[in-house]
C-alpha cells in the first residue's frame, strides 16, 4: 500500500529553524538526506520532496464558468505542507516508524495518510 508522509512547517518551526547553527541546520537535512537513501536501498520510496513557502503557490478555482487564479497563501491557518515523502509498505506501523526518524516529528510533527486505492472500487 502507498502512504504519503506529510511534513508540515509554521512560522515558530521557521523561526526555530532560523536559531540553528549551522552545523545543526546541516544534520537536519543530512537526516532527510538518510531516510531517503534507506527508504530508496529497501524500495520503498517512490518519490520525496521538498517545497517552498506558500507565497510561492497559486490557488485555481472556476466561478461563474472563468478560471480564477490568486497568489498564496490560501488558508488561514499558518501551517503549511514544507514536504512530502511517498512511500510503498506493507502496514502503516512500518510507516510510522521511518516517521519517526525525521527531525521534523520534533517540532510540530508529522502526518501520514494512506493514499487512496482505486482498485477499492472494484468490488462496487
Amino acid at each position: 500500500m502507498k502512504y504519503l508522509i506529510l511534513i508540515y512547517s509554521n512560522p515558530q518551526s521557521r523561526a526555530a529553524w532560523d536559531k540553528l547553527t549551522e552545523e545543526q541546520q546541516m544534520k537536519f537535512g543530512q537526516d532527510h538526506y538518510d531516510l531517503s537513501d534507506k527508504l530508496r536501498a529497501s524500495g520503498e520510496l517512490i518519490v520525496s520532496e521538498g517545497l517552498p513557502g506558500p507565497e510561492t503557490g497559486k490557488g485555481v478555482s472556476i466561478r461563474n464558468g472563468e478560471v480564477v487564479v490568486t497568489d498564496g497563501p490560501f488558508a488561514e491557518a499558518k501551517e503549511y505542507l514544507a514536504g512530502f515523502y511517498l512511500v510503498e509498505a506493507d502496514d502503516i506501523e512500518q510507516v510510522i516508524a521511518h516517521a519517526a526518524t525525521l527531525p521534523d516529528a520534533h517540532n510540530d510533527g508529522i502526518e501520514i495518510r494512506p493514499v487512496w486505492d482505486p482498485s477499492m472500487l472494484d468490488g462496487m
